[in-house]
């Protein structure tokens, strides 16, 4: 096959006019509630044989590109997650990654073989293209849903580590060498690679993370292509090994996304864009491979039934299974079977039998498509209605303080920018009844579109923009208590006193701090508020 410059030239213009399109369409999907895949991939479909006729069925291209697009995702997922939000969560993800895929791998196969009338090969492979969940798809949509961080961890956990095993059971049962082997030795080859991918990805990421703290690069734009090269050769040398490359570049990202690394912010933008597009190029090259004209109503309510057993029965049943490790309560584990949302993993995943020519193969894509975007267009919009129906987010994340942090590396500290929404009650608080941690302070206030450098009897509105300054190590206290304000008032000292380090109550209703009444401001010489430095 040859490739002129006029191709060349095709490629660049309609790879920039879908690309730039893409771009634009996050804002529409981000306001509906949808994850902007989606999109992606009618774009797809439309620009396929059925719209403008573009051709592309190569299985195996696929298959490489869909796999290389998802290595970037996991490292912009790693390195972008807080292991200490995730921290307390990761047993329930790993479990939800491991155990309940197990479970709903088995749920989905009988159900496929004896409801859907499919062969057990490919019941078996529904069952595990449709178990692992999207990190893409959920977060997209969790990005307007407030959570506490133990939902959030453990569905950062689960879609961050359940594609490995997944990956390993459709590539043996598509090749058919799942048949030759016993039930215990594809268990023990799973456990192997998942293991042996974590452990090279940890050990990829600690080595790496102590180079570049030792590095001194001369520019600091090198900073960002050496991490994600890092990410990116922890996958590599898990592949050669036959580990498990997804959990290697995963971890690997994990530990070098939380150390303490030049241009942190940097980095964690340059991997954000090019995981956005990967993810633009991946959803559309799936919709690509889609025929339309294959799609007829037995496909479409096969799609519907699978779904619905994947939606009420298998995930519940894994989240339940998994909930084992760390019992959560019943509305968070029902919130957790709902948000299991599949996105391009499954799509990707069937392109493994496709390149293998698997009998049936192509139905079953067609099924799989069908299936993600008919229920992810159900599950997105309603996550917000279903998490204030069981009041997952009322506790530890409230709707009414919108916050934002962004990495001062050179200070080490942190600047966090705060919307003051009408539900609110920091309108009416002075600035100094904040008594922020020490080390915090409030620098700016934009308000109607003025800036203003606040004093201590500043009295905060609705609709405020404040910008925190904070030391890193003090951040977590910070933002507990701008929580706890918006949530009580003035009068959260009282509702909740934080404990120092020392064990002594500080900084929130410290023995000897001034009452925050109305209208009263920090009293001279009693360390209420940390003075500015010049």
């Amino acid at each position: 096959m040859t490739f002129d410059v006029h191709q060349l030239d095709q490629f660049v213009l309609w790879g920039a006019a879908v690309t730039l399109a893409a771009v634009l369409a996050v804002r529409v999907t981000a306001r509906a509630g949808l994850p902007s895949l989606l999109l992606y991939l009618l774009m797809g479909v439309a620009l396929g044989e059925s719209g403008l006729g573009i051709p592309f069925e190569d299985a195996e291209l696929a298959h490489a590109l869909g796999f290389a697009a998802l290595v970037l995702i996991l490292a912009e997922g790693g390195l972008t997650t807080s292991w200490r939000a995730m921290r307390p969560s990761v047993r329930l993800g790993a479990s939800l990654a491991t155990v309940g895929v197990a479970v709903s791998v088995a749920v989905m196969a009988v159900a496929g073989h004896v409801v859907l009338g499919l062969s057990w090969q490919l019941s078996i492979l529904l069952g595990a293209v449709c178990s692992p969940t999207d990190a893409a798809a959920v977060f997209s949509v969790l990005r307007v849903v407030p959570l506490p961080r133990r939902i959030i961890g453990a569905l950062e956990a689960e879609s961050g580590l359940n594609d490995a095993p997944t990956v390993v059971l459709v590539t043996l049962v598509a090749s058919g060498a799942a048949l030759d082997q016993p039930a215990w030795a594809i268990g023990a080859l799973v456990v192997y690679e998942l293991l042996a991918g974590l452990a090279l990805g940890l050990l990829l990421g600690a080595g790496g993370a102590w180079v570049l703290r030792r590095a001194a690069l001369p520019a600091s734009g090198l900073y960002p292509i050496a991490v994600l090269s890092l990410a990116l050769l922890a996958y590599g040398i898990a592949a050669a090994l036959h580990a498990s490359g997804f959990a290697a570049v995963y971890v690997a990202a994990l530990v070098l996304g939380n150390s303490e690394l030049p241009h942190r912010g940097a980095t964690r933008s340059f991997s954000e864009g090019i995981a956005w597009l990967a993810q633009i190029g991946l959803f559309v090259m799936l919709g690509l491979l889609l025929s339309p004209g294959r799609i007829t109503l037995e496909v479409v309510g096969l799609a519907l039934v699978a779904g619905l057993v994947l939606t009420l029965v298998a995930r519940p049943l894994s989240v339940l299974a998994s909930a084992v490790v760390r019992p959560m309560r019943w509305p968070d584990l029902a919130f957790l079977s709902y948000a299991g949302l599949r996105g391009a993993v499954p799509i990707v995943l069937m392109t493994i039998p496709l390149a293998e020519g698997v009998p049936g193969s192509e139905r079953l894509f067609d099924l799989v498509f069908v299936m993600v975007v008919v229920f992810t267009l159900i599950t997105g919009p309603t996550l917000p209605l279903v998490a204030r129906v069981l009041r997952v987010a009322r506790r530890s994340e409230p709707r009414d303080l919108d916050l934002e942090a962004a990495p001062l590396e050179r200070i080490a500290a942190d600047l966090l920018q705060i919307t003051i929404s009408p539900a609110s009650r920091l309108h009416g608080v002075e600035v100094g009844e904040l008594r922020l941690p020490p080390g915090a302070s409030v620098s700016l206030v934009i308000r109607d579109g003025q800036a203003l450098v606040p004093e201590h009897r500043t009295v905060l509105r609705r609709g405020d923009d404040l910008l925190v300054v904070t030391a890193r190590k003090e951040r977590e206290r910070t933002e507990r208590r701008l929580r706890e304000v918006s949530r009580h008032g003035r009068l959260a000292r009282w509702s909740r006193p934080e404990r120092t380090a020392a064990g002594a109550v500080g900084g929130i209703g410290a023995p000897g701090a001034p009452a925050a009444g109305p209208r009263s401001g920090p009293r001279p010489g009693r360390g209420a508020w940390p003075r500015r430095r010049s």
